[in-house]
């Protein structure tokens, strides 16, 4: 009758154990996060609430770029960091989760001894032993009030934070490597543009000599003229400089020192050309994406749990273990004098509730810094992504109508040529038509790199590059 008593007292402690479970149960947060449901205000008619692809830079449509954002995600040190900070998350997770195994230790140990006469108040010399101990002990936690298991869902939660770490990694190598090409590129264009434009100068002040050699110029124009080509001059090696250091970084982000960079590359002076409106989702979908939301989110239910591991430990802490082994003397070893066992639960239970109770306190302030931190984040996403939208839409505007000034300074050119020809224009009069228009050419080529780093910070801002 008193074991099967027992065996029902364990019976219930193990039902317990299946459901009791302190500490709040986690929800996503409201407040901002359930306020981002609609599409962005900014952007207007440069963007689509279309879905964000996963590899977003292929929107760009160039070969070169694609293989050089792979190398970089296959290569790049940072991100090999991020990984490794994953595995050990990976690895403490699995840790925690053993703690629902049983426990097993077994211990082995044997000595020659002899006590001492007096410490048991002898005047005889005792004998000599040779003893041992050998022996295993076994115990599982029954987790009644479902400490382990919170800390098991704050590990689990900690580990998805690190995966959304990871994740930041390669938006931000993804990004940066794209911005490096684009900045490569961008500065290939305009020191093209550049060098036309110093051209037309050149041949303006050898026109201004041959004038003034005949009489027909004041000798001040030739001076007139030569600082604005010593001007566009300068301009040159800043733009070269510009070439080279983004080829240096494109080759530390690529994991290689910048003395190997690829110079092949140099010879890029095309901008990147998106050949879509720029897809935007909605806020909903980007909250979901951005690395940094979802491991703010994630710690926030870390925290959550780790009120429940705090708040456990105002119960106690039940556990069935149980003994095998055998200690004595090496002539009985294993004998019927020798061998022992115990079976029963062990009990633990920190009475010191005032601290136990400061603990909980704790863990339930990071709780709302958490949350406090989340809904920041929430906010500086929604931020960062409507600004970049506005940014980007006012620079394509620009652009575009930079373009039509262009446009309209290459018609003059182009009469203006036409009119030289037929005699009716002297030649500085048509060098200047042609000057204004290459000058227009060198405020759209600087307008397109201005556009080219607006779309790749509107894509880092919407999270863009995992899967």
């Amino acid at each position: 009758m008193v074991n099967a008593r027992k065996l029902i007292a364990v019976g219930m402690l193990v039902a317990l154990a299946a459901c009791a479970e302190v500490g709040p149960n986690y929800k996503t947060s409201a407040g901002n996060a359930s306020e981002a449901n609609g599409v962005f205000v900014a952007g207007g008619a440069a963007t689509s609430d279309a879905p964000l692809p996963d590899h977003w830079w292929r929107l760009f449509n160039d070969p070169v770029l694609d293989d050089l954002v792979e190398t970089a995600l296959a290569s790049n040190v940072d991100l090999k960091a991020a990984k490794a900070n994953l595995e050990r998350s990976d690895a403490l997770l699995a840790e925690v989760r053993d703690e629902r195994d049983i426990s097993v230790a077994a211990d082995a140990e044997t000595s020659y001894t002899q006590q001492s006469a007096e410490s048991v108040l002898s005047h005889v010399k005792p004998p000599r032993h040779e003893i041992y101990n050998v022996g295993s002990t076994m115990s599982y936690d029954l987790d009644l009030f479902g400490g382990i298991r919170r800390g098991i869902e704050a590990a689990s939660a900690q580990n998805e934070a690190a995966i959304a770490a990871r994740d930041l990694v390669r938006v931000n190598v993804a990004a940066e490597t794209a911005r490096a090409y684009a900045d490569l590129c961008n500065a290939g264009n305009q020191t093209e543009v550049l060098k036309q434009f110093i051209s037309l100068q050149q041949q303006s002040l050898a026109l201004t000599r041959e004038l003034i050699a005949h009489g027909r110029a004041a000798p001040f124009d030739l001076a007139r003229q030569h600082g604005p080509l010593e001007s566009s001059r300068s301009q040159l090696a800043p733009l070269q400089a510009r070439q080279f250091n983004a080829a240096f970084r494109l080759a530390t982000l690529m994991g290689q020192p910048p003395e190997k960079y690829d110079r092949s590359l140099l010879a890029c002076h095309t901008p990147l050309a998106l050949g879509v409106l720029l897809p935007t989702g909605d806020g909903r979908a980007l909250l979901k994406r951005r690395p940094d939301v979802r491991a703010a989110e994630r710690w926030l239910a870390a925290s959550t749990a780790e009120v429940g591991v705090a708040t456990a430990a105002l119960y106690p802490d039940i556990k069935l273990g149980a003994s095998l082994g055998s200690t004595g003397a090496a002539a009985s070893f294993f004998s019927p004098l020798t061998n022992r066992f115990a079976v029963g639960p062990l009990v633990n239970w920190d009475l010191h509730r005032s601290a136990v109770r400061d603990r909980i306190s704790a863990a339930q302030a990071q709780t709302r810094a958490s949350l406090a931190n989340f809904d920041s984040m929430v906010l500086a996403a929604l931020r960062e992504t409507e600004t970049s939208l506005d940014t980007y839409a006012g620079a394509l505007d620009r652009l575009q109508r930079l373009k039509d000034a262009r446009d309209q300074a290459m018609v003059v050119n182009e009469r203006t040529s036409e009119l030289r020809q037929g005699g009716k224009l002297g030649g500085l009069a048509a060098l200047d038509a042609e000057r204004a228009w290459v000058n227009s050419e060198v405020a759209v080529a600087s307008a397109e790199a201005e556009v080219n780093n607006d779309q790749i910070a509107t894509f880092l801002a919407l999270g863009g590059g995992w899967q």
